[in-house]
């Protein structure tokens, strides 16, 4: 087939790209059917474990442990800010749905670091395997978040796994890249020394390494978890329960009052995430060490 291009005079032959990925979606699909059931069912599992840990309990019980956290990781000022922000998000009878989310951001960005940082620490020891990961984490980092939604709803229907797997392929990028970041800017010179000593090369990577590249790996950690929070509300749309579910049905009722409640309450959620997760980072020794020396 023939298509005419018509803003530039020229004809442009038909590549049909979205018959063969549709083709090879349906084959993966039929191939690996009871695969995905397993996957499903244990992603399933994770999830209304941890959802059942962070939402049964009372409110109260909750959010101190969770403002206790960020007390023992920054301060009495992020503590209270923590509580005060979920006070809020319990005033707006948006609790349940934020620890919905919760659940969802934090398997999410577990299985994306289980998965990340080893691929991470593989690119960083090998060339061949970082340019071969570079375009595909390019092309990862550049697909729009919806179009992860197409695939995984074919496969894992509708409900928190299709937005799981999406948000762990949308989030993961980062942590494979920091983590090799990191590792390539530990000085040569230390990891030369260190194995002049006798040091073995899997003694090298957890003892020199990784402490010297953690405070760049944390960083990554961050990112993972941001971009997991905002590809979860987006997972909404494929019946991820939470926040998303929530924005969701406020954009089809035209619910303003709804939207701007379940909204906040993401934004609250986000900057505790992202406040905790830094603490964390600037907690690191080699991290302390630096800004002791600075």
């Amino acid at each position: 087939m023939i298509r005419a291009a018509t803003d530039t005079g020229t004809f442009v032959p038909r590549i049909p790209l979205g018959e063969w990925v549709d083709t090879a979606v349906d084959w993966v699909t039929a191939t690996f059917d009871p695969l995905f059931d397993g996957v499903k069912a244990v992603f399933e599992t994770l999830y209304d474990g941890l959802d059942w840990a962070l939402a049964t309990p009372p409110f109260a019980v909750v959010a101190l442990v969770l403002a206790a956290l960020a007390l023992w990781v920054k301060g009495w000022k992020l503590g209270l800010g923590t509580l005060v922000g979920f006070v809020v998000i319990a005033g707006v009878d948006q609790w349940a749905n934020a620890m919905d989310t919760l659940a969802l951001v934090l398997l999410a960005t577990l299985v994306a670091l289980v998965l990340g940082i080893p691929l991470g620490i593989w690119a960083a020891r090998d060339d061949r395997v970082s340019r071969v990961l570079r375009p595909i984490l390019d092309f990862m980092q550049t697909m729009p978040a919806f179009v992860y939604l197409i695939p995984t709803v074919v496969i894992f229907l509708t409900g928190p796994v299709p937005g799981l797997v999406a948000t762990v392929a949308f989030a993961i990028a980062p942590g494979v890249r920091l983590t090799e970041l990191g590792i390539r800017q530990v000085d040569a010179e230390v990891v030369e020394a260190s194995r002049a000593f006798g040091a073995t090369d899997s003694r090298v990577l957890r003892q020199i390494q990784l402490p010297l590249a953690l405070p760049t790996i944390m960083a990554g950690i961050n990112q993972v978890i941001l971009l997991s929070l905002s590809m979860v509300v987006v997972a909404g749309l494929v019946g991820a329960p939470g926040l998303g579910a929530e924005v969701v049905a406020s954009f089809q009722r035209i619910d303003v009052a709804l939207g701007a409640e379940a909204g906040l309450s993401v934004v609250l959620l986000a900057i505790y995430l992202d406040r905790v997760s830094s603490a964390l980072a600037e907690r690191a020794p080699v991290a302390r060490a630096l800004a002791a020396a600075r």
